[in-house]
């Protein structure tokens, strides 16, 4: 088969395109045929050696993945050959840029009946991301107020909307052209970041879900009521800053599950959430998507996605 392996770490440079032999899944494990694979910033971390998680070499990037099972393995059975799923290889996040890919089952789950196969490659990482910050990192109700950092990007574009179908009252921060976007997901106050300091628009939010870091991430402590949770995707918070505002901050790591995917492919069924695909690039471009990701070639506004087969 036919696979994207980085040998060194290094620039999008360093991907190269092989014919590797076809893996066999092991115990707990599916062997997918990959119809599409989605690309986000943690596959650049990967391929440069940024990654927080251990990453042997050689690898195949990428963990979002649509496609059929080719395969199950030892102990499996909740999946069988012909199956159409979505989700995530493994904890390590890599091995979806190929022709098949093997999966965990745990990080599997039937894709949403309703979207292509490139829309479900979309999907996992960021939407459950965005889940697992507001309700199960921040624990947030119907009635709480959250300030959501990076609304536009392709997390907060999930967080969005899954807060307001929660019940939460919703403030975002976002650049002028993506203002009536945000809206258009469900933001109640709109806070443009270039115009304004949201600081001074926004006061006692229960919740700040940060996917932006830095000074954004270091200014948010000043907005949240005593007991709030300052929680980010992207940096570990400062917790003497913390401390000296009397809130909660953490930083997580996305956990990906069969329940939470089954969850979010209901979600998308019933229409209460939608996906948005920037670009699908032949799998064959992978070192193009990733020079968007590195911001030398103009990225889209949405995820882009590997087509491996047509939909």
């Amino acid at each position: 088969m036919m696979a994207w392996r980085v040998h060194a770490f290094g620039p999008p440079t360093v991907m190269t395109f092989e014919s590797v032999p076809r893996p066999d899944p092991g115990e707990g494990e599916v062997l997918v045929r990959v119809h599409a694979a989605g690309v986000g910033p943690w596959d650049g971390w990967v391929r440069a050696g940024r990654s927080v998680l251990p990453q042997p070499l050689p690898l195949t990037p990428g963990s979002d993945l649509s496609g059929t099972v080719e395969a199950v393995g030892p102990g499996v059975t909740g999946f069988a050959a012909g199956d159409e799923v979505f989700g995530v290889t493994n904890p390590r996040f890599v091995g979806a840029y190929a022709e098949y890919a093997v999966a965990s089952a745990a990080m599997l789950a039937g894709k949403p009946r309703s979207l292509t196969h490139v829309q479900a490659a979309s999907v996992p990482v960021i939407a459950v991301t965005a889940w697992q910050g507001l309700f199960e990192q921040a624990q947030l109700q119907s009635g709480q107020t959250v300030l959501i950092h990076g609304a536009a990007g392709n997390v907060g574009a999930y967080a969005v909307q899954l807060a307001r179908r929660a019940g939460l009252h919703t403030i975002v921060t976002a650049g002028g052209d993506d203002l009536a976007y945000v809206r258009s997901l469900g933001a109640e106050q709109v806070v443009d970041y270039r115009a304004q300091r949201f600081e001074d628009e926004v006061r006692d939010v229960d919740a700040v879900l940060d996917l932006v870091g830095g000074e954004t991430q270091s200014r948010s402590f000043k907005v949240l009521r005593r007991g709030g949770r300052l929680v980010s995707a992207v940096s570990q918070p400062d917790q003497a800053r913390a401390e000296q505002h009397g809130v909660r901050a953490e930083f997580f790591l996305v956990r990906v599950t069969t329940e939470h995917l089954s969850l979010l492919a209901g979600l998308l069924d019933d229409g209460e959430l939608r996906t948005r695909v920037g670009a699908a690039l032949p799998l064959a471009r992978a070192r193009e998507a990733h020079l968007m990701l590195e911001g030398e070639q103009a990225a889209p506004k949405g995820k882009i996605v590997l087509q491996v087969l047509p939909d």
